[in-house]
C-alpha cells in the first residue's frame, strides 16, 4: 500500500467527538514525533475562529494529493505561540489512519442489538452490518420481514469507552434474500434525528478502528 502522508500544508476538518453538527477547519502547520500543529480552527459555517481547552477528543479527516480521504482520532495537547498560534493535536502517523469510502455512508460489520416493532410486536434481533444510511438485520427466517415494510428500531450502540448510545429509527425494509446460509434483511433509515446519525457515524468509525488493530 502506497504510504499516507500528512503533509506541512494539509488541510484538515474536525470535530469534537460528542458534538452533533459543528465542524471546523485548520491547516497543518508543523509535524513532529507523535504529533501535529495546526493552527487555530475557525468554525466552517461562521469563519469564527474556535478555542479547544486541553484533552479535547476530537475526530480527524483530511484529503490527499490523489483525493483520497481519510480520518482519525487525536487530542488537543497544547499550544505554542510563535509567528502565528498553533495547536498541537496527537498524530500517530499512518498506522492511525482510516479510509473513508467513496460514498456518503461507510458501512462496517458489527453485531449489535435490535429491537425491531413491526404490526404491535417487537422483535428482538441481531445486526450483520450498520451504517448511517441503514443496516442489515440476521432474520429467525426468511419471511420474519418483507420488503418496503415500514418499521420502528431502537439500535443498541456498544461504545469501546463510554456509556452505551439507544439510537431511535424509523427504517423501510429494501431486500430480504439469503447469503452464506444466513437470512438478511437490508433497512434503510428513513427517519433518524442529527444527533442519532452523529452517533452512528462515531460507532462505525470507532468499529472501522477496532477492526483495523485485528489485521
Amino acid at each position: 500500500m502506497r504510504p499516507v502522508v500528512l503533509k506541512i500544508g494539509t488541510v484538515i476538518h474536525l470535530r469534537k467527538e460528542d458534538e452533533d453538527v459543528e465542524e471546523y477547519k485548520s491547516r497543518v502547520v508543523d509535524l513532529g514525533d507523535g504529533f501535529i500543529m495546526i493552527d487555530y480552527p475557525s468554525h466552517v459555517e461562521t469563519g469564527k475562529t474556535i478555542f479547544l481547552i486541553d484533552g479535547t477528543r476530537l475526530h480527524a479527516t483530511f484529503t490527499d494529493e490523489l483525493k483520497m480521504s481519510y480520518l482519525f482520532q487525536t487530542n488537543v495537547q497544547g499550544r505554542r505561540l510563535a509567528e502565528i498560534p498553533m495547536l498541537q493535536l496527537a498524530y500517530e502517523g499512518d498506522k492511525s489512519l482510516v479510509k473513508v469510502q467513496r460514498r456518503e455512508f461507510v458501512r462496517v460489520e458489527a453485531s449489535v442489538d435490535v429491537a425491531v416493532e413491526v404490526e404491535a410486536t417487537t422483535l428482538h434481533l441481531v445486526s450483520a452490518d450498520i451504517s448511517a444510511g441503514g443496516l442489515a438485520l440476521n432474520l429467525p427466517t426468511i419471511d420474519t420481514l418483507q420488503e418496503n415494510m415500514l418499521v420502528s428500531l431502537l439500535v443498541v450502540l456498544p461504545f469501546a469507552d463510554r456509556d452505551i448510545a439507544y439510537i431511535r429509527a424509523k427504517a423501510k425494509v429494501v431486500r430480504v434474500f439469503e447469503k452464506e446460509q444466513r437470512n438478511l434483511a437490508s433497512l434503510e433509515f428513513v427517519e433518524l434525528s442529527k444527533a442519532d446519525r452523529q452517533q452512528v457515524i462515531q460507532y462505525c468509525f470507532e468499529r472501522q478502528l477496532q477492526l483495523k488493530k485485528k489485521m
